[in-house]
């Protein structure tokens, strides 16, 4: 399948995988590359050292184009783009902030970057700075997201009407279905985050695994957008946030509430209970872990099956 996201990265299929905090280590990336997708690291979870050490063993597991995720809001950010350089890095997604003191340096070292916006004036400021294309993510999207609540299908056509770079769909996608709307919206590519959490491969803890599989529809909520908007399922530190805001709780209250280590407790640990579980609306959509060869090779067939289905005119 060709499209300008293929031929830019120089992968099989349109598929990208998020790097997600505390789930997209190395043995996920590289199951991704090696079916075709782009897998990616998610460093936002990572110290430089150990940043390095995922690199190399995704590099010694496969040969296929691959790439690491940096949120631009996370210490270590020159540690981690000096790694990328070292270790000639093919892809750098950036997000949770603006790239345009980062984007050149890493293209001076023939790296591509894509960035993660939330919105057409992002989208264009990323343009700006030298990407090479943009990932627009609607708030169906799980982890950190966008304040203003605008959905997939409104924010991709808006953004490819916007740039004249690639544009990559995110927020809602774990199907062939979810992807071939994303292609017709004008999206060159779409980048998938939820489906890969429950994947073999997924660096997550079972229990978060399992829970997501659990999941059913409106089982995700938006919230903290004092600190950085989130998108989480529905357990008793989730409710424990409700709480304090209906007392009224301040943005000091609600980030003593939010305390350190949350994410690493719940997603990485499985404290389903104490832990931040941030996962994506689109949970509710799938009930079993699968290796992510299979996710991918299902896509691609639901995708054609999709596209076969349509009404012709």
């Amino acid at each position: 399948m060709k499209t300008a996201i293929t031929s830019l990265c120089g992968i099989d299929y349109p598929i990208i995988q998020a790097g997600m905090l505390w789930c997209s280590g190395w043995k996920l990336a590289a199951a991704v590359s090696e079916a075709g997708g782009l897998g990616t690291i998610g460093a936002g979870s990572m110290y430089p050292d150990v940043l390095d050490q995922h690199i190399t063993r995704l590099k010694a597991s496969t040969s296929k184009p691959f790439a690491v995720n940096i949120p631009l809001l996370y210490p270590d950010i020159d540690a981690h783009l000096a790694t990328c350089i070292k270790h000639r890095v093919p892809v750098v997604i950036t997000s949770a902030g603006s790239p345009r003191k980062h984007t050149q340096q890493l293209k001076d070292h023939g790296i591509l970057v894509m960035h993660v916006v939330s919105s057409t004036a992002f989208a264009k400021k990323a343009e700006a700075a030298g990407v090479d294309a943009v990932i627009a993510e609607g708030f169906e999207a799980g982890g950190h997201n966008g304040r203003d609540e605008t959905t997939t299908m409104v924010l991709v056509p808006a953004v490819v009407d916007a740039v004249s770079i690639p544009v990559v769909a995110a927020g809602g996608i774990a199907d062939g279905r979810s992807m071939a709307a994303s292609m017709a919206l004008g999206a060159q590519g779409v980048q998938v985050g939820s489906r890969f959490v429950a994947s073999e491969e997924s660096s997550a803890h079972e229990a978060f695994k399992t829970a997501v599989c659990a999941a059913n529809e409106g089982d995700t909520k938006l919230t903290l957008k004092e600190l950085t908007p989130v998108r989480l399922l529905n357990n008793p530190f989730y409710q424990s946030l409700n709480q304090a805001y209906d007392e009224g709780a301040s943005k000091e209250t609600l980030q003593e509430l939010l305390g350190r280590g949350r994410a690493k407790k719940g997603m990485f640990e499985g404290d389903l209970n104490e832990g931040e579980l941030e996962i994506g609306q689109v949970s509710g959509l799938f009930k079993e872990i699968l290796p992510a060869k299979q996710i991918i090779d299902q896509m691609m067939k639901a995708y054609k099956e999709t596209l076969n289905n349509l009404p012709q005119p």
